[in-house]
């Protein structure tokens, strides 16, 4: 796959994920008190993955032992953490070179079984990780009053380049 397909994937990740994190917001804690929490729950999963991929990419210390927590941080803090997420993920993958995108990570997974992936498969993995739980949120975001937003790569992609909307 190429470094600007993986990268154009990314940003609509960045992207997509700013809009679930808008629609959480609007929840209504008080009436909507388990939707909220299934949200901040699924965020919570989505970042501690994103963070111990970005450890096994960046060759450091896994800083998580397990894919949930038992407190689930308030929504700001894990806005800031997938946000440093996307922040890191993007630079790092510009700066890879054709051979390194093909490069092959041992590690073990946190349940102790070991895998292998390239560069461009744990990227694609976090794409499509997000994606699977994005999609979960959004269950919990109509459940609280139909806040969920559109956010398709198809959407994604005509409004970050409106002149494809013209060119058929």
């Amino acid at each position: 796959m190429p470094v600007t397909q993986i990268l154009n994937q990314l940003r609509y990740k960045q992207w997509a994920d700013q809009r679930t994190l808008a629609a959480i917001a609007l929840i209504d804690a008080q009436a909507f008190p388990v939707e909220r929490a299934f949200a901040l729950q699924q965020l919570n999963h989505m970042v501690r993955v994103e963070e111990v991929f970005r450890a096994r990419l960046a060759g450091t210390p896994e800083p998580h032992s397990s894919t949930n927590s038992e407190i689930v941080p308030t929504l700001e803090e894990l806005d800031k953490r997938l946000a440093d997420s996307n922040n890191w993920l993007q630079p790092y993958t510009e700066a890879l070179s054709p051979a390194k995108l093909g490069e092959i990570i041992h590690f073990r997974f946190l349940d102790g079984k070991t895998g292998s992936l390239t560069r461009t498969e744990i990227l694609f993995h976090l794409v499509n990780h997000g994606s699977y739980h994005r999609g979960a949120i959004g269950r919990a975001l109509d459940m609280a009053g139909g806040l969920r937003p559109a956010d398709t790569y198809t959407v994604f992609i005509h409004a970050a380049e409106p002149a494809r909307r013209e060119s058929c």
